[in-house]
């Protein structure tokens, strides 16, 4: 072999290469495609804000950006940097189990009282409903003029075509003429962040109470007694957080702790936010969707995994600390006792909207000592995602045996 031809086969080899090399890298599935694309910043108007920014992947999928006062801000800032939303950024984990947005009946599996069935709106994404499912959820932020502020869908595609891997990733997933349709290009976009939100990077089902279940740790006496208490006629938590039954051999194992329901349990307005934002009107939630009067107020029950390291909590982030919540729910039955907020020390707000608040329901299993409260607090850090565990503040209140 002349030297000359084995300089030719080792030049046309190089050449080769790097034509590999400068060829755009492709998604070879639609979830890739949408990892790439929940963490781009350059899809909002000033490219400052993802997905990932309002719902950061290494913090239990929440907005854990720092408000004024050194805690983790109730509600987010917007790409314009000025913007203030009026409601808490919801845990992305395990969103991909709601059940498309619907009006139904659900049989409850902790049934109590009057409250063995629940009819009315069931599912869907954000903490109102009003879109079904994850896909629509996805669309929503881009063109949110105080979360990432673009102008219209053209100008999202326009953003999506200045990235030779969104281009070839595209049409590779969707068709050559996919952006030949500015309307199907934005669709395809939001599907791809919905089929990644589907992934197991959201919904491990690994934490403590998982492994437990699997008999690889054991709870310690206040996890056991909190969870005993969770799911006991003692307590309501069961009736709104319970989506599976405790015998169902398969589903036990995939236990959201939603029924997905719509309730208003009496939150108050988060003035702070307010004093921000400049809101004024009520937040009518459900209504918003529904358009019925009988649904003021009303806002998804939310999934309890990670719930220990996602606050602040509630719709609108008025309360920030989990034992806060659980005493919140006992002053209905409990008045003396849980009489005042403790993070306030002054006497509960009243709700934002009064007249649909469902007592018959807040009022169902009996008050609460100091005990079981803090029990409850205790199982329920144990729905935390084995990566999250770190992230845990015990704030005064000691689990372990």
């Amino acid at each position: 072999m002349s030297r000359y031809f084995v300089f030719l086969v080792i030049v046309m080899a190089g050449l080769t290469a790097c034509s590999q090399q400068e060829s755009p890298e492709r998604a070879d599935s639609k979830a890739v495609l949408g990892k790439a694309l929940f963490s781009d910043k350059n899809l909002s108007f000033n490219r400052t804000q993802s997905c990932a920014t309002c719902h950061d992947p290494d913090k239990g999928f929440i907005d854990d950006r720092l408000d004024d006062f050194g805690q983790v801000s109730a509600v987010s800032l917007g790409d314009d940097g000025i913007s203030h939303g009026d409601r808490n950024a919801p845990t992305a984990s395990y969103a991909s189990f709601a059940p498309d947005f619907h009006i139904g009946t659900r049989q409850r599996h902790n049934k109590q009282n009057n409250n063995n069935t629940y009819s009315g709106a069931l599912g869907g994404q954000f903490v109102d409903g009003r879109v079904t499912d994850l896909k629509d959820q996805a669309g929503g932020p881009p063109l949110n003029p105080i979360e990432m502020g673009m102008a219209d869908k053209a100008g999202v595609v326009a953003r999506l075509q200045e990235n030779p891997y969104y281009v070839e990733s595209f049409k590779l997933l969707y068709g050559e003429s996919i952006f030949e349709d500015t309307d199907a290009a934005y669709a395809a976009m939001a599907e791809s962040i919905g089929e990644f939100e589907k992934t197991d990077t959201f919904a491990p089902f690994d934490s403590r109470y998982d492994r437990s279940l699997r008999g690889e740790v054991s709870l310690s006496f206040k996890e056991s007694s909190g969870k005993s208490l969770f799911f006991s006629q003692f307590a309501n938590c069961g009736i709104c957080h319970q989506l599976h039954d405790n015998g169902d051999p398969v589903n036990k194992f995939r236990e959201t702790f939603s029924g997905y329901e719509y309730h208003n349990i009496g939150v108050p307005v988060n003035q702070t936010v307010r004093a921000i934002n400049g809101v004024t009107d009520a937040d009518i939630g459900l209504e918003t969707t529904t358009g019925n009067t009988v649904d003021q107020g009303k806002f998804k029950v939310p999934t309890l995994r990670n719930v220990a390291v996602t606050g602040p909590y509630m719709h609108n982030g008025v309360f920030r600390d989990l034992k806060t919540v659980i005493e919140f729910y006992d002053h209905f039955n409990n008045p003396t006792v849980r009489a005042n907020n403790p993070e306030t020390g002054q006497p509960w707000a009243s709700a934002e909207i009064p007249t649909t608040v469902d007592t018959d329901l807040l009022t169902v299993g009996d008050d609460m000592s100091d005990f079981q409260v803090e029990s409850l607090v205790c199982f329920l850090r144990t729905l935390t995602d084995r990566r999250y565990e770190n992230l845990i503040q015990e704030n005064g209140i000691v689990c372990s045996d």
